[in-house]
């Protein structure tokens, strides 16, 4: 059966991903983003590629009430969502707490914690009202361990793995599933965001291994969501095999 899909920051990385899986599916996508010209160009995409029909929302999840206002006012063709993919997140900086910068740290939880929970508190009423959907949460390996130099990414995190948790429990008694995803090395953009467009350090968080890609998680994604309807997976962490923690990792030297 064709669902409808929304996926969170799908201009790039994990969400571009799932937005090509679920299109290839046949499903019906809302996907929403920062950038409106990259936002255009996947719907167009997606549309020529798998002739699926999409609905592109540009706006920033920080923002509550430009929230409230775009999925709070779907057309009524596009209001009942199946799926949700909050996927929308980012790191900003890597420095000691005593050295952070508060912008970033505003810029993290306002993103990865507050984002996530204006989108679900719009679209989560419209799944108790039919008694189904299924919610997957983009956490990270950040949110099951901490590391040096991450206090605050980390803390982010660890609030998505406690939400997800707690979603689970709110919603049990209404058949909605709640997804936990945390990914460990996913190449996407998501160091060069960290570092703040340093194309040279974002490239060295790879070198010597090979990290996950947005594909890997999107298909493990798909996979969930394909499940008998009695079926949950709970919590899913997936780390390259080259990775054993949020620290430990087997690199190649030359």
């Amino acid at each position: 059966m064709r669902k409808t899909v929304l996926i969170t920051g799908a201009t790039s990385g994990i969400g571009e991903a799932a937005a090509a899986k679920f299109a290839e599916s046949s499903d019906r996508l809302i996907i929403t983003g920062r950038r409106k010209e990259r936002l255009e160009e996947l719907a167009s995409h997606l549309t020529a590629t798998w002739g699926t029909e999409v609905l592109p929302l540009c706006f920033d999840v920080r923002d509550r009430q430009e929230v409230e206002k775009q999925l709070g006012g779907l057309p009524p063709e596009w209001s009942q969502i199946d799926i949700l993919i909050n996927n929308a997140g980012l790191a900003v900086g890597l420095s000691h707490i005593d050295e952070g910068d508060t912008d970033d740290w505003d810029r993290m939880i306002d993103t990865n914690v507050k984002g996530l929970l204006y989108v679900t508190r719009v679209i989560a009423p419209k799944m108790v009202s039919r008694g189904s959907g299924h919610i997957f949460n983009i956490a990270s390996i950040a949110g099951k361990e901490v590391y040096e130099n991450g206090s605050v990414y980390c803390a982010s995190k660890h609030a998505v793995d406690a939400l997800s948790k707690a979603m689970r429990i709110d919603l049990l008694k209404h058949g909605i599933k709640v997804t936990n995803i945390a990914p460990g090395m996913v190449e996407t953009e998501f160091s060069l965001v960290r570092f703040k467009g340093d194309e040279d350090r974002a490239a060295a968080v790879y070198s010597g291994l090979e990290p996950l890609r947005s594909e890997d998680i999107a298909g493990v994604i798909h996979y969930c969501a394909g499940l008998p309807d009695h079926v949950c997976i709970n919590d899913l962490v997936i780390t390259p095999k080259a990775q054993a923690n949020a620290t430990n990792t087997l690199r190649k030297t030359k």
